[in-house]
């Protein structure tokens, strides 16, 4: 095996241990709510998730040496990219605190891997998105929205009716918000540190989760001593942990291939949603996620 045959197998085993990370997410996620309200988890969760990445950000800070070009760049921008950072932070926090509330929501209103996969829905959503701001998008990728939608008709609705479940419609409205948030940082990430971003992002989802949970709920500490293991997993393994493997297994990585493989975690949510928690989908419901899957993988191919 050459040298840069490893390097991508290498690559492509960091992402797989992502979306991993990511599908058995949704597991902890619902097993969570057993104990505490969906605000709290959120609270607690992205607050780890900040946490957990300040150790990233103080080894950066040690790591690189700037050069003198660099130190004055930096010196005559840094009110400029101090501002940017801030606002890009918060405004992503925002959508990513909206999105996260709605998914949890409907995770504690429908099955794991029906949240899985309506949740990756985002992966169409987001160059659709980019059509309607005036990138350039292939024609092809409307047949894959028609499959996707395809795919949500046979995984959420009765046959022979147009009706959504509410914890199936909150899943899905999830994707489209997590479609914003995506949007954002790829804006925000061209312009600031994507590491201090994320920080600042898991600051203010949690900052909104503490809000609501302070407005609608008043969770015990007994409570939350029991769903501890849950936010443990979400806050450091699904929130920090996860996001550096992405950085560290994005590089130097065929984008379509990378997102790919990250795509996975709705497989995996499906996987673990039936071994861990018993739960199943009808036949009618798994040739929907087989739809939904097509459509995703094709979106990234073309």
């Amino acid at each position: 095996m050459t040298k840069e045959k490893r390097f991508q197998l290498r690559q492509s085993s960091i992402l797989l241990l992502t979306a991993v990370i990511w599908g058995l997410a949704f597991v902890a996620q619902s097993v969570g709510m057993d104990y505490i309200g969906p605000y709290t988890l959120i609270a607690i969760r992205f607050l780890l998730g900040a946490v957990t990445l300040l150790p990233l950000v103080l080894w950066q800070n040690r790591t690189i040496r700037p050069d003198a070009d660099s130190i004055r760049r930096t010196a005559d921008n840094r009110l400029m990219g101090g501002a940017t950072l801030i606002r890009g932070g918060i405004w992503c926090g925002l959508a990513l605190g909206a999105a996260s509330t709605l998914q949890q929501l409907g995770i504690a209103q429908t099955t794991v891997g029906k949240a899985g996969f309506l949740t990756a829905l985002y992966i169409v959503i987001v160059p659709v998105y980019a059509f309607f701001l005036g990138r350039k998008t292939k024609p092809f990728l409307w047949l894959c929205v028609a499959v996707a939608f395809a795919g949500i008709y046979y995984l959420s609705m009765p046959a022979g009716k147009f009706t959504l479940s509410r914890g199936d419609a909150l899943c899905l409205a999830c994707a489209f918000v997590f479609g914003v948030q995506i949007m954002l940082v790829d804006h925000y990430a061209n312009l600031v540190d994507g590491v201090r971003l994320a920080v600042l992002q898991f600051l203010t989802a949690s900052a909104t989760g503490f809000v609501l949970m302070l407005l609608f709920e008043h969770p015990e500490p007994g409570a939350i001593r029991q769903a501890a293991g849950a936010l443990l997993y979400l806050g450091v393994m699904s929130s920090g942990a996860a996001y550096t493997l992405q950085i560290v297994g994005q590089r130097g990585l065929n984008p379509t291939i990378a997102s790919l493989i990250m795509s996975l975690e709705s497989a995996i949510s499906l996987i673990a949603g039936f071994f861990i928690l018993h739960q199943t989908l009808t036949m009618r419901e798994l040739f929907g996620c087989a739809l939904m899957g097509a459509a995703i993988v094709i979106a990234q191919l073309i």
